[in-house]
C-alpha cells in the first residue's frame, strides 16, 4: 500500500487538505503524555496537594489544555478549524509523574488527533511553568496518540 503525505501538493508545497467532499462523522481522539519530576520535588508537590503559589497546578493545566485544544488551528498551520463537541483532560499522579490524558470529540469532516495532542502538550508545558521554581529537572515525555475513531481509519495503540 502506497501512502502519500496529505499536506504536500504535487509541486511539493504545503497545502491544506480539501475536506469539502468528505462526510461529517463523529470523530474522537485520545492522546496522553507524562511530566516526570525528581522524587523530592514530586513529594513536595504531592504534600501540598499540587497547589503552588500560582494556584492549583493540575486545574490550571487542565484549563490551559482545553484552551489550547480550541486554538489548535491557530497554532498548527494546516489544521482545519473544528466545531468541538467535547474536550476532557484528566491529570493523575503516578509514581513521580503526572499522567495527562486528553479526549476530544467532534462531528466534522476531519479528525481531532492534533487537538488531543495539543491539549496534552500545553497541559504539560503549563505544569512545567508552574513547577520550574522547584527544579528545572522536569521531563515532558511520551506525548502520543492513543486512539482515534471516525473517518477512513480508526487507530488504537
Amino acid at each position: 500500500m502506497s501512502k502519500e503525505l496529505s499536506h504536500i501538493d504535487e509541486a511539493g508545497n504545503a497545502s491544506m487538505v480539501d475536506v469539502s467532499n468528505k462526510s461529517s462523522t463523529i470523530r474522537t481522539a485520545t492522546a496522553s503524555g507524562y511530566v516526570q519530576f525528581p522524587q523530592e520535588v514530586f513529594e513536595t508537590l504531592a504534600a501540598r496537594d499540587f497547589l503552588g503559589t500560582k494556584g492549583s497546578i493540575i486545574q490550571t493545566a487542565v484549563i490551559a489544555g482545553i484552551q489550547a485544544v480550541k486554538k489548535t488551528s491557530e497554532l498548527i498551520p494546516l489544521c482545519h478549524q473544528l466545531k468541538l463537541s467535547k474536550v476532557h483532560i484528566d491529570i493523575e499522579p503516578v509514581n513521580h509523574t503526572l499522567h495527562i490524558v486528553c479526549k476530544v470529540k467532534c462531528n466534522e469532516r476531519t479528525g481531532v488527533e492534533m487537538e488531543a495532542l495539543t491539549g496534552v502538550s500545553v497541559s504539560a508545558l503549563t505544569i512545567y511553568d508552574m513547577c520550574k521554581a522547584l527544579s528545572h529537572d522536569i521531563l515532558i515525555s511520551n506525548i502520543q496518540l492513543e486512539q482515534k475513531t471516525g473517518g477512513k481509519n480508526d487507530f488504537s495503540r
